[in-house]
């Protein structure tokens, strides 16, 4: 189903048989319990059935309940506030099993962006790096990590690569102004999206430069805005947010424009390794970066 899953429900409101609108309005008030029930669950939470809640969500257009409620889930996490994602929190893991819990939903979100990522995208999206005059990266909030990780490796290897220091939408526009169709940016967001991050993207949409979107759907704002979009499942519900699978993304990014630009990263890491060593970097026994 398309569109907004909250105004479908509630502009069908009127049209629902009795044990439907129940559901409805039980959903509408506490979606931050309903997306995590399952169809049973939620039937016993508002008094009917479990088929009645499996209908319900074929009324909407789905192919079944677990369909209504993956959807669900995506369409809440952008609206929950902080508050209530710590209530979540709570919810799903108590005090107990905490470690083995959030361990292997991070490793489901990697195997889900696996699977549900386009080896022809992700391609694409490593042409417009290689091929870029300069590159361009931000990511703000939580994603500023994000953005910092990818932008140390980038420097390492390319020249021209700056990453977008926040601050306000005027200071925003300054860092962007020399960016030409020649160029490329690399915004990253996840729920709650950051506009100030849809604004570089748009703005590189102005000037005619190219833009590749790091973020969890195709339906994210920043999707909408980019020339090409590398999704990764980032949909714990915790005030925490889990970056695991984006770094994974990332990851298998710098990777494959390392591979593209062999000679000249091969040169400048002999080069950077000189330098380390003529200005004593790292400790002798430490190997790390």
């Amino acid at each position: 189903m398309q569109g907004n899953l909250f105004s479908e429900i509630s502009s069908r409101a009127a049209e629902f048989s009795k044990g439907h609108r129940r559901i409805a309005e039980y959903i509408l008030m506490h979606y931050d319990k309903a997306a995590f029930m399952t169809a049973s669950k939620l039937g016993d939470s508002v008094g009917v059935s479990e088929s009645t809640v499996v209908r319900f969500a074929s009324e909407l257009g789905f192919d079944g309940y677990p369909e209504f409620q993956k959807a669900l889930q995506e369409e809440m996490r952008t609206r929950l506030t902080s508050v209530q994602r710590i209530e979540v929190s709570f919810d799903r893991y108590g005090h107990d099993e905490v470690l083995k819990s959030v361990l292997l939903h991070d490793i489901d979100r990697i195997r889900r962006t696996l699977e549900e990522t386009t080896p022809s995208v992700f391609s694409e999206a490593v042409e417009m790096i290689v091929n870029a005059k300069r590159i361009y990266i931000m990511g703000i909030r939580s994603s500023a990590a994000l953005a910092s990780f990818l932008g140390y490796y980038f420097k390492l290897m390319l020249p021209n690569v700056t990453v977008i220091e926040t601050g306000s939408r005027s200071e925003l526009y300054e860092q962007l102004m020399h960016m030409c169709s020649e160029d490329v940016i690399i915004g990253i967001s996840f729920p709650r999206y950051s506009r100030q991050t849809v604004y570089a993207v748009s703005y590189a949409s102005d000037v005619g430069a190219k833009s590749v979107a790091i973020t969890d759907t195709a339906d994210s704002p920043i999707a909408a805005k980019a020339d090409r979009a590398l999704l990764a499942k980032s949909d714990m519900v915790s005030f925490v947010d889990s970056l695991v699978a984006p770094l994974s993304l990332i990851n298998a990014l710098i990777v494959a424009v390392s591979v593209r630009k062999k000679e000249l990263v091969a040169k400048n890491f002999e080069r950077l390794d000189r330098i380390w060593e003529e200005y004593d970097v790292y400790e002798k026994n430490g190997g790390g970066r």
